[in-house]
């Protein structure tokens, strides 16, 4: 009975020793202590910090936005570092009285403000400078005309923790976390294969890349940092890695929008495909409006009732139909006519034409061993007379005199090629007395006496 009792009474003594009911610990489950998760104790020891949030926070976004608009008012004023009330009263005049002294005491009560009694001051406590200076940062970065990537205010703070000595592995591990978001938003984006989807993760993948580039700068700084330990280097490491997918996702980028281009439709002759459509299309807020004007009367709707259903029905019912007599199968087949597949007119002019620059080719044509040096030949007086159409085509030729690569092949015009004939064109134009042509550049015919030699 008395090892019952005494048993009965140090259960009861340890029971007395556990900690009052903990609000926070109705947030976890049962046996597991909020001090013994390491996030919880380093946020407890920001509790100085947090409280301050939460004071210029809780509460409707109308009152957060009045509360930052004293404190942003009362600190940007770096001419006295205290203020009366009467100060406040005249610097903020544009609020309402109730209005004001709900924010100074809420400020006052959580150590954004202090109130010096014997001088009867209010003062900006460093706190709450350090707090107006992570917004404004946040603030300007995070403009999103200017930063899409959402990048620049983690580098900020990296930066700045790098230049003072400070940065700490949980700074580069959310830059990491936002590199690896990017980099699978700009992978889903290439494999949907929207083009506009495509182009806009591009876009913003060109601004990632500009923060990219300052951040080498600052991670360099950190590796080759002697004082930082093992965990920084790593995540350092993380994000260089990160960087470079980041960065080789170019090629991906054109691979996709050049498949998109191979792809592409065209509307007929118009020059416009769906995507010019659709760019037009989501320019317009109102789609609906564009159908204003573009039916000139109203639809008339027509109803029929059972009556005229049943005339309708009678008259198809005792319609007498004429029955078809012809045949009822399938017409015999029939050869295709012959054709005879005679050679096109231009392919005649090409051998003709060919005929003619041989017959000037002849180096007995040429005195090329004479004291004059070889002839040449306006170009016009060779091409004409002609029709327009058949001057053209014969122009069109003159660039493959000479060509190496198309005396290789052959045909007819590898036959042109290997002539040793010269063509020289001119900038310059000759007016013409032709029926056909006005004008001609000035060009001549010669001997390519590389190509040609006379014979023996």
């Amino acid at each position: 009975m008395i090892d019952h009792l005494g048993g009965a009474a140090l259960a009861a003594d340890s029971l007395s020793h556990q900690p009052e009911d903990d609000p926070l610990q109705a947030h976890f489950q049962n046996g597991v202590a909020p001090d013994e998760i390491e996030q919880v104790y380093h946020l407890k020891r920001a509790q100085p910090m947090l409280s301050a949030f939460t004071a210029l926070f809780h509460g409707t976004q109308d009152g957060v936005l009045v509360r930052l608009l004293v404190l942003r008012e009362l600190a940007s004023d770096t001419a006295t570092s205290s203020f009366s009330r009467a100060d406040i009263n005249n610097k903020l005049a544009y609020l309402a009285a109730e209005s004001l002294e709900t924010v100074l005491n809420r400020l006052r009560g959580h150590g954004l403000l202090a109130w010096d009694g014997p001088a009867a001051v209010y003062r900006i406590t460093p706190l709450a400078r350090n707090v107006l200076s992570a917004l404004d940062t946040l603030i300007a970065l995070a403009q999103p005309q200017e930063d899409d990537a959402e990048m620049g205010f983690l580098l900020s703070q990296v930066a700045g923790a790098q230049a003072v000595g400070g940065v700490t592995v949980e700074q580069l591990r959310h830059l990491l976390g936002r590199l690896v978001e990017l980099t699978e938003e700009f992978r889903d984006a290439i494999a949907s294969g929207s083009e506009f989807r495509l182009r806009t993760s591009q876009a913003k993948w060109h601004m990632a890349c500009d923060w990219v580039e300052k951040g080498s700068v600052i991670l360099r700084a950190i590796t080759q940092d002697p004082a930082a330990d093992a965990a920084t280097h790593k995540a350092a490491q993380a994000i260089g890695r990160a960087q470079s997918a980041l960065l080789n996702m170019q090629g991906m980028f054109s691979r996709a929008l050049n498949q998109i281009e191979r792809q592409r439709v065209h509307l007929g002759q118009s020059g416009l495909s769906t995507t010019d459509v659709k760019r037009w299309l989501l320019a317009h807020d109102d789609l609906a409006s564009l159908a204003e004007d573009a039916i000139d009367r109203p639809v008339v709707p027509l109803f029929g009732t059972p009556a005229e259903m049943i005339d309708v029905a009678e008259t198809e019912l005792l319609l007498e139909r004429v029955t078809s007599t012809g045949p009822k199968g399938l017409p015999s087949g029939q050869d295709a006519p012959l054709t005879v597949n005679d050679n096109p007119a231009m392919q005649a002019e090409l051998n003709d034409w060919i005929n003619k620059l041989a017959d000037f080719a002849n180096l007995g044509n040429f005195p090329e061993f004479s004291d004059s040096g070889p002839k040449k030949v306006a170009l016009h007086e060779s091409l004409l007379p002609a029709s327009f159409a058949v001057a053209s085509y014969r122009a069109s030729l003159l660039p493959l005199l000479g060509d190496a690569a198309e005396a290789s092949l052959q045909g007819a015009t590898a036959e042109l090629a290997r002539l040793p004939v010269k063509f020289e064109p001119t900038d310059e134009m000759i007016q013409l007395d032709d029926p056909e042509v006005a004008a001609m550049s000035i060009a001549t015919l010669s001997l390519n006496l590389e190509s040609a030699t006379p014979d023996e």
